[in-house]
């Protein structure tokens, strides 16, 4: 018995006593009941952030039509509807080529938390699953599942970040150990993992020599010790065998076209990261603000989604057939996450606001029993009617996918804490 299950068969004891129970019940002193937990067999995840608040109401979950240009305007969906290869779920009509691979993923359509519908909260929450709190910064699902499982190959790092880092990306309690390599340019890679022309590796080693001395008088549970780990780390990557996992040119013109623009590439880099084993590669979408707003369509933002909605079509149908092609999309969970949606209603200039109480986030491939969709809202994607996801099950969802038990604890110093909070699996996902 652990301490957890201790302090609750106690409390519960305690309770009984208070409450004047001539007797404690024979089920107070049982074992815990055992919790089945699904077991999944996927290997890796890619995780695509579309920042801002993607609307659901537009994309994943549409409804009736709508009309942004109108006077009084009309609450609705921006596009039409298109049916999907699954029967009984539609997309918009931006996502065609999405439509037609829905069989191999599920819209998540029922998320919901209850923040204030703030970038930096919901940001924060959908990385960690957890309330910003001011005495523990909470690890990234990334962080989590790379400290979990490790990389899938020693010779590349655990989790990587294709965008800019930030702390909600972060390893927080776990130290720079469970930290990412990050880069933001497809072509050159991750800086400073290349050594400079003229650098042989006798130099380097003659360096490190130098430096060692130094490094073995830090105190192993000292801060500057991760710092001197994590250099360790950098200097055992560095160099041509690792780079080459970036070398998009060597994938075939009619690949790389397929995917599309700069998002496009970033996800087929991390088609390429998954396959050298990499265990998490987050892909942030839309840096170049395409339709002058990116995904935080307020305003005249909205006009332009259409743009994002097809760039993330392309992308991702692409990474999904391209996965399944090189026969690891059963062992490659695919996330969509993002900080909140969108309500169906327009604001004074035609654009949206922010929903947190009800939002679609999305995954595909990993081995799951996928449905199209799941969870069911209102006629304007407002109120959850049926099965609605918390964002903890959603993590819960992802870890089980990967055979990692949700209620799985780690440490912040000698406290014990576990990767979810009160996080459920999506049992139907996994029958």
């Amino acid at each position: 018995m652990n301490r957890r299950h201790f302090l609750k068969q106690t409390g519960g004891l305690a309770g009984a006593a208070l409450a004047g129970r001539g007797a404690i019940p024979s089920t107070a002193l049982a074992s815990p009941a055992v919790v089945n937990v699904p077991k999944g067999k996927a290997e890796h995840v890619v995780f695509i952030w579309l920042g801002g608040g993607m609307a659901q109401i537009d994309t994943f979950d549409p409804k009736r039509r709508g009309n942004s240009k109108a006077s009084p305007r009309r609450a609705g969906s921006e596009y039409d509807r298109i049916d999907t290869v699954v029967p009984g779920v539609q997309f918009c009509e931006h996502l065609q080529r999405t439509a037609k691979v829905a069989d191999r993923l599920t819209a998540v359509r029922t998320v919901n938390h209850h923040l204030v519908d703030e970038h930096a909260f919901g940001t924060n929450f959908v990385h960690t699953g957890r309330l910003i709190s001011g005495s523990v910064t909470y690890p990234s699902i990334g962080s989590i599942i790379s400290h979990i499982r490790g990389p899938a190959n020693p010779d590349v790092p655990a989790y990587m970040l294709i965008g800019y880092p930030n702390v909600s990306r972060g390893p927080g309690y776990l130290g720079a150990k469970a930290g990412y390599v990050y880069l933001v340019d497809t072509d050159s890679g991750p800086a400073g993992f290349s050594r400079p022309q003229g650098l042989t590796a006798d130099r380097v080693r003659r360096r490190q020599q130098l430096l060692q001395p130094l490094t073995q008088r830090v105190p192993d549970d000292s801060p500057i010790a991760q710092y001197r780990d994590a250099q360790a780390e950098a200097l055992r990557l560095a160099g041509p065998d690792f780079m080459r996992h970036f070398r998009l040119q060597d994938e075939p013109d009619e690949l790389r076209n397929a995917y599309g623009g700069e998002f496009g590439q970033r996800c087929l880099l991390a088609r390429r990261l998954v396959q050298a084993g990499v265990r998490f590669v987050e892909v942030s979408h839309n840096l170049n603000f395409i339709n002058g707003t990116g995904w935080d369509t307020h305003n005249e933002g909205q006009q332009n989604q259409h743009l994002l909605i097809k760039e993330l079509d392309s992308a991702l149908s692409t990474l999904i057939t391209d996965l399944e092609t090189q026969g690891i999309l059963d062992k490659t969970l695919v996330a969509i996450g993002t900080e909140f949606g969108r309500p169906a209603s327009y604001d004074a200039r035609g654009g949206r606001g922010h929903q947190g109480s009800c939002f679609s986030l999305v995954l595909a491939g990993g081995g799951l029993n996928h449905q199209g969709a799941y969870g069911v809202t209102d006629d304007l994607s407002q109120k959850i009617v049926e099965a609605p996801v918390s964002v903890p099950d959603f993590h819960a969802t992802m870890h089980a996918a990967l055979g990692i038990d949700p209620a799985h604890e780690l440490f912040d110093g000698s406290r014990p804490i576990p990767i979810t909070d009160q996080g459920q699996p999506i049992a139907k996902l996994f029958a």
